[in-house]
Parts: structure tokens; C-alpha cells; sequence
């Protein structure tokens, strides 16, 4: 064969093998596909079965003992607060002076006109010994005013007489007139004069009377802000080593709590509503309690209205700037001869709030149902529910926001 023939043959395409490649590349498409195919079946199928995670929590009951320390009824709202003393004073002196004697201890109980402090009263008491001098002297020149004016009014009157019947001068008349008349000027100035000097006695005394400081009224003592040989001054509001005051009493039996309520439920509560007191110290003593009065202003920073509630049972455990919950209740009907508690209660979290309603989902099965409900009270932990649900059943709790009517859902 020449060498032409060889090149020829050489470039000349095998026809025999193409069928073979051809069907081995179509068998790896068609199990590419397939593969495919039951991934995403696979996947449709998982999808299909699961549902959004979330856990379960159950309604609970609102028994009768929380019911009746409401008064009876059902909690509406609750807020936060303090407690606070509405009659509390931080007792100083009327004038500047040096503290001599502290009198009062933190913790210590006091009565009204109790001595609690002294301060130095040297200069009162030499301005008061120097009124009283001041005192005596006015009225030893009101002595001499009198002896003089006595003496000139018989003078007086006997020249009258004797001035009619010609037996005195106009002269002498006119000397004996001018004697009684200042006599009896004498007499009404030196009268003045001891009045003065008994009103700066007066004052005197007072000012040696305010070195001695007294309680304002029963209480007990929360502060003791001076010591002996400070210097205490209404007037110096802190400046420098100067105190402005002795110490601060608070009377216990004004105590009581004060809570910021939002404006969009400030509607749910008025003045003698029956309300229940829980302490942060305390949080298993529930105090009844009573509305005292609902501010009428508002916080236009907070959007909230202030709130006055009363403490009916007083208690030596209770003291001013503690924190407390406050819980509102209705009113117990007049013809239920015993409370009767109302609504549920569920986790906080599991509540979509709105006002006076929200919107919450019920677990049925595998799926949720979404109800909305009357709301009651709400604190940090818990929402009380007045209708939509029963005791008992079983609310989601997780990312309400992915839920929907009839969703299905994986209890956790």
C-alpha cells in the first residue's frame, strides 16, 4: 500500500464506535434526571410533613384565692411603681447655726415635738438676756411716765379752777398745762416703748427657741444628714461643708404606691377600685389595695397617667422606694354572694396584643387556629384572657408572626 493510502486511512472516521458513545451518554442523562427527581420528591415530601416549631403552653384557670384578693373580680391591667410616703420631711433649722447635739438615728422612731437636734445658742441667748434688759428698762420709764403724769393732773385741773375765779395767772395756767401735757405724752411713748421692746423680746425668744429642733410629726427617721459641729443652713441648698438639713422622717402611716399607667388603658381604672399589691421584695404576699385617685394629667414623654393606690392593710414590712406590681380589678357583683373568678391566664409571649383585644393560636392537633380574645391584665410573665379561650387548652408560642390560621406546626 503506498504511502498516500496510509494517510488517507489514517484520517478516515470509525463509524462502528459512534453508537456505542452515543447510548452510554444517554443512560448517564437519564440517571442524572432521576436522581433529580427523587431529591426534590424527597424534599417536597419532608416539606409537606413539617410545620413551623413552636411550644405548647396551657391555659390556665384563674383560681378563686387570686379572684377574691382582687375583690372578686378579674384582673384587668397591671402596672409598675414604687412605693411612696406622701407625708416625708427632711427636718432642718430656721436659722444658720452650729450643731451641738444630734439626737436621731436611721431606723429610730420619733413623735411629734420630739427634740432630734440642738444647735449653739450662745448669741440667742445673749440677744434674748439683752432684750429682757431692754424690757425691764421700758418699763421702769413707763413707772416714772405714770408718776409724772399723776403728779401733773391735779396740777392741771386744780389751775382750771382757780383760773376761772381769777386767783392764777394765764401764766401760770399756761405752765401747769404744758407740764401735764407732756406728762401725759411721756406716759403714751414710754407705753410703745415697752411694747417694742416686749415684741423683740419676743422675737428673742423665738430665735432661742429655734436652736432647739423638733419632729414635725410622728415617723420614723430614714436619713440622719448631720453631725456635731456641722453647720446647718436652710439657705445654703448643699453648698460647700454647710448642711440644709438634720435628717429625714417619713411617717409609715402615709405610705402607699404610685404607678405609671399607659393612656390606651388608663380607661379600665377609677377612684376606689379594688386593687392588689404585689412587693419585688415579696412576690408571694399579695397586699389589698385600694384606688386612691388617678392623677388628671398625663407624661407626654411616656404616654402614661399616674396613679394613686392605697395600702389597706399597713405593715412595718413595707418601706418607702420599694418596687411593686399593681393589679387592677372590676368590681364584685352585688348580688354574688362569693367571688367568682374569671378569665385564664397564659405566658405573655404567647398573646399578640392590640389594645384591649389581641390575637393568640390555639393548637388543634398538628395545626393552630386563630382566635382573637378580650385581654385582662398583663405583667412581664403572664396575660390574663377575659373571653375567646377555656382552661385548658393549648396555646403556640414561638414566632407568631410566621403563623396563620390553620398552619401546621411542630410542637417542640
Amino acid at each position: 500500500m503506498s504511502e498516500k493510502a496510509n494517510l488517507l486511512n489514517q484520517l478516515r472516521i470509525d463509524r462502528a464506535g459512534v453508537p456505542e458513545n452515543a447510548s452510554s451518554l444517554k443512560w448517564w442523562l437519564a440517571g442524572g434526571t432521576a436522581l433529580v427527581a427523587i431529591s426534590l420528591g424527597s424534599w417536597w415530601a419532608i416539606a409537606a410533613t413539617s410545620g413551623v416549631p413552636v411550644r405548647a403552653a396551657v391555659a390556665q384557670k384563674i383560681d378563686a384565692s387570686e379572684a377574691s384578693a382582687g375583690g372578686g373580680g378579674v384582673s384587668l391591667l397591671d402596672a409598675s411603681g414604687y412605693v411612696v410616703a406622701r407625708r416625708q420631711a427632711t427636718v432642718s433649722s430656721k436659722v444658720a447655726g452650729k450643731v451641738v447635739e444630734v439626737l436621731l438615728e436611721e431606723g429610730q422612731q420619733v413623735e411629734k415635738d420630739q427634740v432630734i437636734a440642738r444647735l449653739d445658742d450662745s448669741n440667742a441667748r445673749a440677744m434674748w438676756a439683752q432684750a429682757q434688759a431692754q424690757v425691764k428698762q421700758a418699763d421702769a420709764n413707763l413707772m416714772a411716765a405714770k408718776v409724772a403724769y399723776v403728779n401733773a393732773q391735779p396740777q392741771y385741773e386744780r389751775s382750771q379752777k382757780l383760773l376761772k375765779t381769777g386767783w392764777v395767772s394765764g401764766t401760770n395756767f399756761d405752765a401747769s398745762k404744758a407740764s401735764y401735757d407732756s406728762a401725759r405724752t411721756s406716759l403714751l411713748v414710754n407705753e410703745q416703748s415697752l411694747a417694742v421692746a416686749q415684741a423683740a423680746l419676743a422675737v428673742a425668744q423665738r430665735i432661742k427657741d429655734d436652736m432647739t429642733i423638733r419632729a414635725p410629726f410622728s415617723g420614723v427617721v430614714t436619713v440622719k444628714a448631720a453631725q456635731p459641729g456641722e453647720m446647718v443652713s436652710p439657705n445654703s441648698a448643699g453648698g460647700g461643708f454647710t448642711r440644709t438639713g438634720i435628717g429625714t422622717i417619713v411617717d409609715m402611716d402615709s405610705l402607699e404606691v404610685e404607678v405609671d399607667v399607659s393612656e390606651s388603658f388608663i380607661s379600665r381604672v377609677h377612684s376606689s377600685q379594688p386593687a392588689t399589691i404585689k412587693l419585688n421584695a415579696y412576690p408571694d404576699w399579695q397586699i389589698p389595695g385600694e384606688v386612691i385617685a388617678v392623677i388628671p394629667t398625663a407624661d407626654r414623654a411616656k404616654a402614661t397617667v399616674k396613679v394613686r393606690v392605697a395600702f389597706k392593710e399597713k405593715d412595718a414590712r413595707v418601706v418607702p422606694e420599694m418596687g411593686a406590681r399593681v393589679s387592677f380589678f372590676g368590681e364584685t357583683k352585688s348580688d354574688s354572694p362569693t367571688p367568682v373568678a374569671g378569665g385564664v391566664k397564659v405566658p405573655a409571649q404567647a398573646v399578640q396584643a392590640n389594645g384591649e383585644t389581641g390575637v393568640l393560636y390555639v393548637i388543634r392537633g398538628d395545626k393552630v387556629e386563630r382566635l382573637t380574645v378580650r385581654l385582662g391584665g398583663r405583667n412581664a410573665d403572664e396575660q390574663t384572657v377575659l373571653s375567646g379561650i377555656k382552661a385548658g387548652d393549648r396555646v403556640a408560642i414561638g414566632d407568631l408572626t410566621q403563623l396563620s390560621d390553620k398552619a401546621k406546626v411542630d410542637i417542640e
